[in-house]
């Protein structure tokens, strides 16, 4: 095992079985689970990364179809609004680089939002640390590339509208509560008034269900009338159409930085 410990340490440190670990060590793992087989990793400094396959290279396919829906919904929905938009922002600030799927910018009030997309939920620790990394370095190479001094920042996840992903938001509801508080209602609100900090996840809906099988639809923010066009969500009392999150999720904790 590296690190020269024992399968005993490693089990310790792990919290699991010596033979949970003798089975990880010589790669049975069809009878673990994956919790037991993270754990074992981290006990031994591994990062253990997933790679979904579904019908062989599809999946991959489906998979950045959505997120380019995802993505196109929310620059869309941020320009409407008056911001300027920069999609796949790439940093490379000492050495730190990466990219980030939405940059928003509110000039009028010098508000900064970083955009993450997400189809799927699978790590959460390393999605929200990869998170507020970008949200560091992004300051730093906005200030000095763009010219940005923001007096806001915002943070928002955006993922699919799924039964799959609300499990695994919910799975993990006091880690989102803490770190991504706010939810549709509350994002909605923020990008109309920007008045403080914000950090939220926003909910789009996909008429797929989080299951590629079921087709390649789009993303839908609502039903449409038979021989109808929809460009966007549904209307407000006012007739002005409201942005996609806005019918769907609960409205979470008040946002903060």
């Amino acid at each position: 095992m590296r690190r020269g410990l024992r399968q005993s340490d490693v089990a310790t440190i792990a919290g699991v079985s010596q033979t949970t670990v003798s089975l990880v060590e010589r790669g049975h793992l069809e009878s673990l689970t994956l919790a037991s087989v993270r754990a074992v990793a981290r006990a031994v400094d591994v990062w253990l990364q997933l790679e979904p396959r579904w019908r062989g290279a599809d999946l991959p396919r489906l998979l950045d179809e959505r997120h380019a829906e995802l993505v196109g919904l929310v620059v869309a929905e941020l320009r409407r609004r008056g911001w300027e938009v920069r999609v796949e922002y790439s940093f490379n600030v000492r050495g730190e680089r990466g990219s980030v799927d939405v940059l928003g910018w509110l000039p009028a009030l010098d508000v900064l939002l970083i955009v993450e997309v997400k189809t799927q939920i699978v790590d959460v620790q390393e999605l929200l640390s990869t998170f507020d990394r970008k949200r560091r370095v992004v300051l730093a190479s906005v200030s000095a590339e763009l010219g940005w001094r923001p007096n806001l920042v915002g943070r928002l996840l955006v993922v699919p509208e799924t039964t799959r992903v609300r499990e695994a938001v919910a799975r993990h509801s006091e880690i989102f509560a803490a770190a991504l508080p706010s939810r549709n209602i509350g994002v909605r609100r923020w990008l109309r008034e920007p008045a403080q900090a914000i950090a939220g996840i926003g909910f789009l809906r996909n008429s797929n269900d989080g299951n590629p099988a079921r087709g390649r639809g789009g993303v839908s923010r609502a039903r449409r009338p038979a021989g109808g066009k929809s460009l966007g969500g549904p209307r407000s009392s006012s007739g002005r159409r409201t942005p996609p999150w806005a019918s769907a999720g609960v409205e979470g904790a008040r946002a903060h930085a």
